[in-house]
């Protein structure tokens, strides 16, 4: 039960896992201690609820004066893992019990599945952040290839909100031009949607489309030389009332115009299946 449950926990953590598995196990050692102490040393001497109250805040005031002041992540965990443990290993009742076969028992449980842990993390490691960040921008390219060709109807509020969490697990060794790669996925996807809304609107819905197929499958010079002829034509377009929506129209198109000549080598990258 232990090993899965601090498995579970970590195997979220990536690169920290493994190192956050062992102080777990190190405060797992200091949860036994502690528990030990208290079980065997204190309250047996304590027969009243206040007295068991004021017997364990003993320990938990420290331990959350610790918490809350302490600023180094290692640290933190360790101390969060003694705090989480004491409880279940102490296994306060009504009318305590204080049978020290059963409670080494169940401390060696703990001990030994959470010793387990690290072999495990270590056994079978996560991916390397190289190949992590490389993963989160091909997802992010081949969901703005679909955006470009509409196969999902997408908003604007739905696409920052799947950028912004890869942007969130994107590991920390990650180079800043693949962070600047996601971003400008961003900026492109959005601008895209916002076109596809209007282009029916100025009359541009087929220009467009010709110049998202080429984006989707990985021309981006062909896709970037249809999107200025697209900016031309509504340079040149009449007065009809729509000039906020066409003057919008073109600063969105010079705006993805710019960025996939700018990361062209994102961008470029194989082709939409």
């Amino acid at each position: 039960m232990f090993v899965a449950t601090v498995i579970l926990l970590l195997s979220p953590k990536g690169d920290l896992a493994y190192p956050g598995a062992i102080l777990v196990a190190l405060g797992i050692a200091g949860a036994i201690v502690c528990a030990a102490v208290m079980k065997f040393a204190v309250l047996p001497a304590l027969h009243t609820f206040p007295a068991f109250c004021a017997g364990i805040g003993l320990f938990y005031v420290p331990v959350g004066f610790a918490v809350a002041h302490v600023r180094k992540p290692a640290a933190l965990s360790l101390l969060s893992g003694i705090a989480t443990y004491l409880m279940p290993l102490l296994s306060p009742t009504n009318e305590m019990s204080y049978d020290t076969t059963q409670f080494y028992n169940a401390a060696l449980a703990t001990i030994v599945g959470c010793s387990v842990v690290p072999v495990a993390l270590r056994l079978m490691p996560p991916l390397s952040p190289a190949l992590r960040a490389k993963r989160l921008l091909a997802l992010s390219l081949r969901d703005l290839r679909r955006v470009a060709i509409g196969t999902k109807p997408w908003t604007p509020e739905s696409w920052e909100v799947r950028i912004f969490g890869r942007l969130a697990v994107l590991p920390d060794q990650a180079e800043p031009i693949l962070r600047a790669r996601l971003l400008a996925a961003l900026s492109v996807g959005n601008q895209l949607i916002h076109l596809r809304d209007v282009a029916s609107q100025l009359g541009v819905a087929e220009e467009l489309n010709a110049a998202l197929r080429s984006f989707a499958a990985g021309r981006g010079v062909i896709a970037v030389s249809r999107l200025q002829e697209i900016d031309r034509q509504l340079t040149s377009g009449s007065d009809d009332g729509e000039e906020i929506v066409r003057v919008r129209a073109r600063a969105r198109l010079l705006i993805v115009a710019e960025t996939l000549v700018e990361h062209a080598p994102y961008f470029d990258e194989g082709a939409f299946a």
